[in-house]
């Protein structure tokens, strides 16, 4: 039971309460004038937060009406004039450039992968903020980047051929981005530093200097013996590790023990979809740890198998520069903090009538009251006096202004400078990204981020035009014209204002974190578009994918992007409708195979959130592929389904027999879960909490707001939470 205590005309709870003065007194700041502020904060904006929801619910309810009137494909010039009349296409601002000051070079003007990872628990947190590092070697030897089978396949001892084959990747990764005036990496015996200079000393007994002499960036150790060298390509480091003692360096012509990369350069922090955080004991949490990662002292007990030891945060990284002096690179990531949206109200703090207030406010407040120790001290994370929050589930551009405007008022009550809260726009949201522009606008002076999303983007879209008629299933959506129109504007709108040289241009998530070859084959794709970020799912992943950052110079690429058409935005708005009179698009083995799917995904889920309070993780699918699910994968399913079931394709029944079928596959699954509870319980018949809130996902879900599953599994995690089976 939550225990409040009385604050200014607020009633906070005691955990948040504590958090928020302990870091106050760091400061020297007047807890009551603190509290004074945050009432009058909530009083103002609160009201607005909520005409901005019932903006939402008219707009969708106007939208719903012309759909029931228009069924099927809307014909798009008469749909676009109904959307402009009613207010969800705004006006085309005039020409406008970002402003954004006081952004980490990280953000601005290097590109490089991105993690996403739950900030309630301390372990992967203090993994991805050391993710800005890691072995090359490693992350292809434990992967399927080098294929696992015959002599290649790992086995329990360390395998000579696999290493090998390793080594040459790490050797033609060095030819790609620091290549020598003469001659191959793969041939060299040593390393030494002569003069400033890095020469390479070849097994045909020469001496060769780097194409590009700017590459050689500095060294460790003595320069006739280094015990690493440091590269840059792309903005990117590289690191050649030098150990002729070492287990790998032992057996290299060169004593290379390893490679190491520049892999994650930024990290989002995040209190929203891949966490379940559904009181003030689990948002009090997740402060707390944002603190300690902003104040350097968060760490961590980790076991492994008889070892027990600390994780914290790695210092930063200190080289002799070719020129002399000392070169100081991060050790660690930059880090972002993802908030809540606007929708969710929480009992963080209750406003004078006992109310819960809006979750998204609360969350300005206490993220940018953890990072103080940062911008008002070691900068060790900023660089700059700036807080990186991102912000998602914004729709248009009054709510992109509203955030703007939370900001600073949060400034204000912090006694921070103007803009020092910087603000992430995820583009995930239909009249988001067909708004874009005016939505960068809102925030021009503030804005360090444009990312896109295609689980939400397409939950956003199913749940818009939900009375339209059945949509496609998921994996022909994601191959249809709107989707790479959307994708494509992002980066012309983002680049056409001004986020070049002051905001990251993002793209999503790689979702299976088991296939790394499969990521290296496809997720290039990404830099070639343009972006200077795209998420990953582990630090391993990171490493992988940084090699493409020096495959493709991604501003280069930008660069050269062909324009986007000019009726781009006619075909953004089609919705990915399945075709009437197709035979194929909703065949009945496709049906049948799609509800299946989603059922068991659903069910994989849902059961780890509610029953144990994890918001992501690896869920094996319907084929025991393990994919990385969170909030956003959940939405797009759970709205297929409730399309679906509104318009006939499927019916109850359907879904109750696909949910009961894979209850047990789901359980199967999860046997090695001392923790785990049965979805339908001992007696395999009782459905508990867990398998209430998969069918209520999609028998509710066209009546959700927005489609958003927060609401249901919030009330249901509670439930858990307190006793309910």
């Amino acid at each position: 039971m939550t225990t409040f205590v009385p604050r200014s005309d607020l009633s906070v709870a005691e955990p948040i309460a504590s958090f928020a003065e302990e870091s106050l007194s760091r400061h020297g700041l007047d807890a009551g004038a603190f509290w004074t502020g945050v009432s009058e904060i909530l009083r103002d904006l609160a009201p607005r937060n909520a005409e901005l929801l019932r903006v939402r619910d008219e707009l969708q309810t106007r939208i719903d009406e012309y759909h029931r009137a228009h069924p099927g494909q809307p014909d798009p010039k008469a749909y676009r004039a109904f959307l402009t009349e009613i207010g969800y296409l705004a006006p085309e601002p005039a020409t406008f450039a970002v402003t954004t000051e006081n952004v980490a070079p990280e953000v601005a003007t290097l590109a490089g992968p991105q993690l996403v990872v739950p900030i309630l628990n301390a372990r992967f947190a203090l993994n991805a903020v050391n993710a800005r590092w890691g072995s090359y070697y490693d992350a292809l030897y434990g992967t399927d980047a080098i294929a696992r089978d015959g002599e290649l396949a790992p086995g329990a001892e360390y395998n000579t051929a696999r290493g090998n084959a390793a080594i040459a990747r790490g050797r033609e990764l060095l030819d790609l981005a620091a290549p020598l005036a003469a001659g191959s990496h793969a041939d060299s015996t040593g390393y030494t530093v002569v003069d400033g200079a890095l020469a390479v000393a070849l097994a045909d007994g020469t001496s060769v200097g780097l194409a590009d002499p700017a590459a050689f960036a500095g060294f460790t150790g003595d320069a006739s013996a280094p015990t690493s060298v440091l590269l840059v390509h792309n903005g990117l480091h590289l690191e050649i590790v030098i150990d002729r003692a070492g287990r790998i360096g032992a057996t290299d012509a060169a004593g290379v023990q390893d490679i190491v990369l520049e892999s994650a350069l930024t990290t989002i922090m995040d209190l929203e979809d891949s966490v379940a955080a559904v009181d003030a004991e689990d948002k009090a949490l997740g402060y707390r740890n944002w603190r300690g990662l902003m104040d350097g002292t968060l760490t961590e007990t980790v076991t492994k198998g008889d070892r027990t030891f600390t994780r914290s945060m790695n210092p930063d990284r200190v080289y002799h520069a070719p020129s002399g002096g000392e070169l100081v690179l991060p050790g660690r990531s930059v880090l972002f903090v993802r908030n809540v949206g606007h929708l969710m109200l929480g009992d963080a703090i209750l406003d004078p009538e006992g109310n819960e207030t809006p979750e998204g406010i609360v969350d300005a407040v206490m993220t940018a009251l953890g990072a103080l120790d940062d911008v008002l001290g070691s900068q060790a994370n900023s660089r700059t006096p700036s807080v990186y929050i991102v912000k998602p589930k914004m729709h248009g551009p009054d709510e992109a202004a509203f955030t703007a405007s939370l900001f600073e008022r949060v400034e204000q009550l912090l006694g921070l400078p103007e803009r020092t809260l910087k603000v992430g726009i995820m583009d995930e949201e239909r009249r988001t990204s067909a708004n874009l522009a005016a939505c960068i606008e809102a925030a021009a002076d503030r804005v360090v981020f444009i990312n896109t999303g295609f689980l939400d983007r397409t939950g956003d879209e199913i749940h818009t035009s939900m009375h339209a008629g059945p949509f496609l299933p998921k994996g022909a959506i994601k191959g249809r014209p709107f989707m790479g129109v959307y994708e494509n504007r992002n980066v012309a709108i983002g680049v056409a204002n001004g986020l070049d040289g002051h905001a990251q241009i993002g793209k999503g998530m790689w979702a299976m974190p088991d296939l790394m070859h499969d990521m290296l084959e496809q997720k290039i794709g990404h830099v070639r578009a343009g972006a200077s970020t795209a998420w990953v799912p582990s630090p391993t992943a990171a490493t992988l994918h940084a090699t493409h950052y020096h495959q493709v110079d991604a501003f280069a690429a930008r660069a050269a992007l062909p324009p986007v058409p000019a009726d781009s935005l006619d075909t953004l708005l089609v919705p990915p409708l399945a075709d009437p009179e197709s035979a194929t698009d909703l065949a009945p083995e496709i049906v049948r195979e799609e509800l299946e799917n989603n059922a068991q995904s659903i069910l994989g889920y849902v059961v780890r959130w509610i029953d144990q309070g994890v918001g992501c993780s690896k869920v094996p699918d319907i084929h025991d592929v393990a994919l990385m699910e969170d909030r956003a994968t959940l939405r797009i399913s759970s709205q297929l389904l409730a399309n679906w079931l509104l318009h006939g394709v499927i019916t109850e029944a359907e879904v109750d027999a696909a949910l009961t079928k894979y209850a047990a596959v789901v359980d199967r699954q999860n046997a090695g879960d001392p923790s785990y509870e049965a979805l339908l319980g001992d007696d395999g018949e009782t459905p508990g909490v867990a398998f209430t809130a998969a069918r209520r996902l999609i028998l509710e879900g066209a009546a959700q707001p927005s489609g958003y599953t927060e609401p249901l599994l919030h009330e249901l995690r509670r439930a858990k939470k307190a006793g309910a089976r």
